[in-house]
């Protein structure tokens, strides 16, 4: 047995060790790059090296950005404003409250992008609605879980920002392009199913549809729509970068909130830094200690082998899609996202590149493929969110959760399959050659 295989042996074995040991995922990585490294005399110093160069990088300041302002926002009135607004645009079709919690987490994505803050925001008041108008609990929650997957497609997302950071090269803008159509794909897919368990269900329909309740909602949810202006359009038209354009929304949102609205306190303030900050040191350490874990996959030239293998089973791009989506899946329902971003891409792009998919549309799918991971045990982080802020076991929202998740793979094979639905926006405005 040549060195090379007993490496790979020593880093997934001590990896996997260690998970069955109960370590943190991001200890678990580190500690097994590091017995690796000392098994085959690799300096340390050149793995650090790696680690600070990944971390060094301008663009990662966004995702701490974007993580306060979606903190900001679930102080004031945001939250409120933008359930409104979906309830006035969609509130009067059948099934109209499911569409709204379907509408209303479409706008949130595009403001806060995150899963976990769109539950915990508008959670709360949308099941409230749906169960008050005879909705059952468990669908509303179930709708809640799978609707906020959009945040994370939907620019601004900050695992997009680290997606692009990790695969080198890819334009974050056109990666944000690229996100809309899908995150309206997969709004699109939750609504149809939405319409068809209403119609079964007999759900009830809002007041009809007025211009005047329309512009009402709209001039409330102006602030709202304001920041993800910001966000967007100052990546998009060039005024800003990333980074730039989180931190002014993030400013934004805290002088509408605390000096316009007055909404917050205080206390509100410091909690919100708190959990931020918090949330921003697990993710870093998981990310130094992830990427650690690609540059000795990377060194051991496991991508390689990988690709060999994966073109030995089949040459048919097809079923070579189906298998990287399925290897995915499965990873997502048991890994960190931020740990299989690092950890897989390097594998995995030089795969679908080979395969003639672009870099964008690799990074949709994965993102979706992730996301769906967030909705399943033993691991979905807003699969717990969604138990807490509904006061429903994990077994019922499971259940109520599984033919939702149907129709979101629908739409990630639509996304796989059928690329201008990631490359059509970023190839007319110039970002995709």
């Amino acid at each position: 047995m040549s060195s090379l295989t007993i490496s790979i042996i020593i880093l997934a074995g001590s990896f996997i060790l260690m998970l069955i040991m109960g370590v943190e995922i991001s200890y678990a990585l580190g500690l097994s790059a590091v017995i690796t490294c000392s098994f085959m005399g690799i300096n340390l110093l050149v793995v650090f090296q790696s680690i600070f160069y990944k971390m060094a990088n301008y663009s990662l300041l966004a995702v701490p950005c974007f993580m306060l302002m979606g903190e900001f926002m679930s102080i004031g009135s945001m939250s409120k404003n933008i359930v409104g607004l979906a309830n006035v645009l969609v509130g009067w079709m059948p099934g109209g409250l499911a569409m709204v919690n379907v509408v209303d987490s479409m706008f949130f994505g595009g403001v806060s992008g995150s899963s976990v803050a769109d539950v915990s925001s508008l959670g709360p008041i949308v099941i409230k609605l749906m169960k008050e108008a005879g909705y059952e609990e468990d669908f509303s929650v179930a709708l809640t879980c799978t609707s906020s997957i959009q945040g994370i497609i939907i620019p601004p997302s900050h695992n997009l920002v680290i997606y692009a950071v990790t695969a080198g090269g890819v334009s974050i803008a056109a990666l944000y392009l690229g996100g809309y159509l899908s995150g309206i794909l997969l709004g699109l897919c939750l609504s149809v199913y939405c319409f068809i368990v209403s119609k079964k269900r007999h759900y009830p329909v809002s007041e009809p549809f007025s211009w005047n309740n329309f512009v009402r909602a709209l001039w409330k949810a102006l602030p709202t729509i304001g920041c993800m202006v910001i966000v967007v359009g100052g990546v998009l038209f060039g005024w800003m970068t990333a980074t730039e354009s989180a931190a002014a929304a993030c400013i934004y949102c805290f002088i509408f909130t605390f000096v316009i609205e007055r909404a917050g306190t205080r206390k509100d303030l410091l909690q919100a830094f708190t959990q931020t900050i918090k949330t921003i040191g697990s993710v870093l350490i998981l990310a130094a200690c992830a990427t650690a874990f690609s540059w000795v996959i990377t060194y051991l030239r496991i991508p390689q082998m990988v690709t060999a293998g994966l073109f030995s089973i089949t040459t048919n791009k097809f079923l070579m899609l189906i298998i990287i989506n399925v290897i995915l899946l499965i990873m997502g329902c048991f890994m960190n996202m931020v740990s299989i971003i690092y950890i897989m891409v390097p594998i995995l792009l030089p795969v679908v590149q080979t395969l003639g998919m672009h870099p964008v549309t690799f990074g949709i799918m994965l993102i979706l493929n992730l996301g769906i991971g967030l909705l399943t045990p033993p691991v979905g982080q807003v699969l717990f969110v969604g138990c807490s802020v509904g006061n429903i076991s994990i077994e019922r929202l499971t259940k109520a959760l599984l033919p939702q998740i149907v129709f979101m793979v629908i739409a990630l094979l639509i996304i796989t399959f059928w690329p201008p639905i990631t490359t059509w926006l970023p190839t007319l405005a110039g970002y995709i050659v």
